[in-house]
């Protein structure tokens, strides 16, 4: 890989960190506790199958959508399943040195939108293979990669 490919992709995860980072710093939490409270949608004549492939929950919704649209293509799909659990399909531009620190950065989004609970972040391949699990335990405040 040369340096300037390199180069590239270290600038595009800084990027990447940096701006979810500023965006979920700077949103509103009390929309987000309010609809977190809420009871998760039955599947009905209101929400198509689109909306439940990103989220079962309006904020999850929100979140996956977020996720997906900020990533400049570094990220082809999310979702979020129950206000816990993020899942992330990367493109091929993330070389895999760069898939913990993208993870990291998701994360950290990930605790500033549902705070005080639990969560994990799984990351799959191109090819929708699990290559990355984080783990984030609430009482520790420790982040376990597997």
């Amino acid at each position: 890989m040369s340096l300037l490919q390199q180069s590239r992709k270290i600038v595009i995860a800084c990027v990447l960190i940096l701006v979810l980072t500023l965006t979920t710093a700077c949103g509103g939490s009390n929309a987000t506790q309010a609809n977190r409270v809420s009871n998760p949608p039955a599947v009905g004549r209101n929400i198509t199958y689109g909306e439940l492939e990103r989220g079962n929950t309006p904020t999850g919704q929100s979140f996956g959508n977020w996720v997906v649209q900020t990533s400049k293509g570094l990220i082809t799909d999310a979702y979020v399943r129950d206000n816990n659990k993020l899942g992330i399909v990367i493109s091929s531009q993330v070389s895999p040195n760069d898939v913990r620190l993208l993870t990291k950065s998701l994360l950290e989004g990930f605790r500033r939108n549902f705070p005080n609970q639990d969560l994990k972040v799984l990351v799959y391949a191109p090819d929708k293979k699990l290559i990355l699990t984080a783990q984030y335990d609430v009482q520790t405040n420790q982040v376990q990669y597997t």
